[in-house]
């Protein structure tokens, strides 16, 4: 393990590091073992550290759509009551607006994709959600059903977790907007690199202001949170690959799906809304002022398989 990783997360030993699992536990849940030893577990102990601490932590994870961030934190919830540790996990995913406000929000977009793209989420929610969790209160949630209105998805009302620890996920936590800036940058060179697959088109290099704009409201949110882990790919084409694996899993098992053509707009609309190469690769540099937002401290990088090729600390 990497030695900055495993200091920040009170880990003496990391030459030693080499928790186990119980029995059958790496095959129920279907993730990279190394991913569970080197990233999980050390996020989970760095969660439990914080809280014996006396506050109430909230880490973010960051990672592309497809990376497995839902079954990871399932993992976690799975483990946590066994380190004395009450987890709650939920998604930025959870926060959508409801669905008259997300079809004006969103409306016109250039994906033709009615959630995803900054704009689409309750961000007002999350921070009170989180602010009453801080003062004593048990931590409310509300929840999403992907599967309401033909896929489109919509709320399915809220929770109520008596948590010391929560554990947020999603795609775009912790980026930040270019503001001035973006005015700078080619635009018509973002992507380029990786082909046509990520290149901007016309119409989604004029909405990007817009979705920078809207990026803003969001950095109250990431400022509440302790911490920012990145679990990325090894190339930012992968997670298109990793979606429609996903949408075929559920296939095989009888559940609900999206038509290829739905999910290539929500893949897309994760991935050119907010360029990686602008949004997601600055997170890897500490912010320079306190009002930069939340820092991340840790980074897993992932293969096509998502397996885990290495993870490290950036504390």
């Amino acid at each position: 393990m990497d030695a900055r990783l495993a200091r920040h997360c009170g880990i003496a030993d990391p030459l030693a590091w080499g928790p186990s699992l119980p029995d059958g536990l790496e095959a129920a849940v279907g993730i990279d073992p190394e991913l569970i030893r080197q990233f999980a577990l050390p996020l989970l102990r760095r969660l439990r550290l914080l809280a014996r601490g006396g506050k109430r932590p909230a880490i973010g994870l960051n990672a592309p759509v497809g990376a497995g961030k839902s079954t990871l934190c399932r993992l976690l919830t799975q483990l946590a009551p066994s380190q004395g540790l009450r987890l709650a996990v939920a998604s930025i995913d959870d926060f959508y607006l409801p669905w008259p406000e997300r079809l004006r929000a969103l409306q016109g977009n250039p994906f033709a994709v009615t959630r995803v793209p900054p704009g689409s989420h309750d961000v007002d929610l999350l921070c009170r959600s989180l602010d009453r969790w801080r003062v004593g209160e048990a931590l409310r949630l509300p929840r999403f059903d992907k599967t309401l209105r033909d896929g489109a998805g919509d709320r399915c009302g809220e929770q109520m977790e008596p948590a010391d620890a929560l554990l947020l996920e999603g795609w775009l936590l912790g980026c930040r907007p270019l503001g001035a800036a973006l005015a700078e940058v080619d635009l018509e060179t973002v992507g380029a690199h990786t082909g046509a697959q990520l290149a901007l088109s016309a119409d989604e290099r004029a909405w990007l202001p817009r979705w920078d704009q809207a990026l803003q409201a969001y950095q109250p949110a990431w400022r509440r949170l302790e911490e920012l882990w990145l679990l990325r790919p090894r190339s930012w084409s992968l997670p298109h690959r990793w979606r429609f694996q996903a949408e075929a899993r559920q296939r095989r098992a009888g559940g609900a799906t999206l038509a290829a053509e739905a999910v290539e707009r929500l893949v897309r609309a994760s991935l050119c809304s907010l360029p990686p190469e602008l949004y997601q690769d600055p997170l890897l540099t500490h912010p320079t002022d306190a009002t930069a937002g939340v820092e991340a401290v840790a980074v897993g990088l992932l293969d096509g398989r998502r397996r885990l090729i290495g993870a490290q600390g950036l504390c």
